[in-house]
């Protein structure tokens, strides 16, 4: 079992001591907190944590182990991982290594043995800020200047460091419709839930003009999940407002708050975020009330939105957020949380099934 020491300091003061896990060094970020009970090697390749160290509430983490078919991408984005317990063992028929040999591998630093409720207590008064994880350097007015120079979340563009460099693509079994597919981060089970509908993709770069999107021919246009702020990234929204009069278009996660910038509405940061796999979410159309997944620190001002072009259907039930809207003319619609869940519930795996649908209904038109 490990037992070098290792800190967390805080933008504000707050100081956190425990032990180190991963790989030695430091790193610095944004410190969020994940509710989710299981699916942390998901949540540590979700490249919609670029930039951020990530905290489990659930105490005990990496008993079942990491293994190839779990990673939602090509590898770790996480800045670092906080947990009160790591286990150094793991049971699972599916384990391949342990979470400790997983993050020494990949290079990031993580730090257990400490408390993480008081840490999400804070995080929940104070807001989500910036941290320093550390094992090599355990002085607290070392790691102040360190962690006051680093950027902040807010006007900071994280797709650039995520998104693919080329175009690739995804094949469906029984293929019909071509759809391509932004990269602003996207997770491999959003590609695996389309696919399985019949979607052949083409998973395109964040920097993709709508020319060459349309050059494709593609039946929809999917807006994937994404890290960061969304305000910096005007050169993304200006191309989807050429492709919202030109195609079905879906956005999830970032992508919903750029179709919401793209209509002209306005973007805010949460105070500790959304992340978790069982927030309460209403389908203000069906009135039906989903379990849902999700990894956000920015919204949609509901109020910034034109409501003659534009309905509201979702609604988080714990804080009355705005989580997903369709214009009434377009096809275009999106929502706020992760309805492709990995890790998380199910319940929102029919908003595939109605891309599919306007997809087929302007096919024949």
């Amino acid at each position: 079992m490990n037992t070098r020491k290792a800190v967390l300091y805080l933008e504000d003061g707050r100081l956190f001591e425990g032990l180190g896990i991963g790989a030695e060094g430091e790193s610095v970020g944004e410190v969020v907190f994940n509710t989710a009970m299981t699916g942390y090697q998901e949540i540590l390749t979700d490249p919609s944590y670029a930039g951020q160290i990530v905290v489990m509430t659930q105490p005990e983490i990496g008993n079942y182990g990491v293994n190839r078919e779990d990673e939602e991408s090509r590898k770790p984005f996480v800045e670092g991982l906080i947990v009160r317990e790591c286990s150094p063992i793991f049971s699972n028929w599916r384990g391949e290594k342990t979470l400790d040999g997983y993050l020494q591998e990949n290079s990031i630093p993580g730090i257990a043995e400490t408390d993480t409720r008081a840490l999400v207590r804070h995080i929940r008064g104070q807001g989500a800020m910036r941290g320093i994880l550390s094992t090599v350097d355990l002085d607290p007015e070392s790691l102040k200047r360190k962690v006051l120079k680093h950027p902040t979340m807010e006007g900071s563009d994280y797709v650039r460091a995520v998104t693919s460099n080329e175009p690739y693509s995804w094949a469906s079994e029984s293929p019909h419709f071509r759809v391509v597919a932004y990269d602003f981060g996207i997770k491999r089970n959003i590609l695996r839930s389309l696919a399985a509908r019949g979607c052949d993709l083409t998973i395109v770069p964040a920097t993709t003009s709508a020319e060459d999107v349309l050059a494709l021919n593609p039946d929809g246009i999917f807006l994937s999940n994404g890290p960061g702020d969304p305000e910096p990234l005007d050169y993304i929204v200006k191309d989807l407002k050429k492709l919202i009069h030109k195609k079905p278009v879906f956005g999830i996660c970032l992508g919903h708050q750029l179709l919401g910038l793209a209509f002209e509405g306005k973007t805010y940061k949460l105070k500790f975020g959304h992340r978790g796999a069982n927030h309460p979410v209403k389908n203000l159309i069906t009135g039906k009330v989903e379990i849902s997944a999700h990894n956000h620190g920015f919204a949609v001002d509901p109020d910034s939105l034109k409501t003659s072009e534009i309905q509201l259907t979702h609604l988080n039930l714990n804080d009355q957020t705005l989580e997903g809207f369709r214009h009434r003319y377009l096809p275009v619609f999106s929502v706020q949380y992760h309805p492709e869940a990995a890790p998380g519930p199910h319940d929102s795996l029919y908003l595939f099934d109605d891309f599919l649908r306007l997809m087929k209904e302007e096919r024949g038109n």
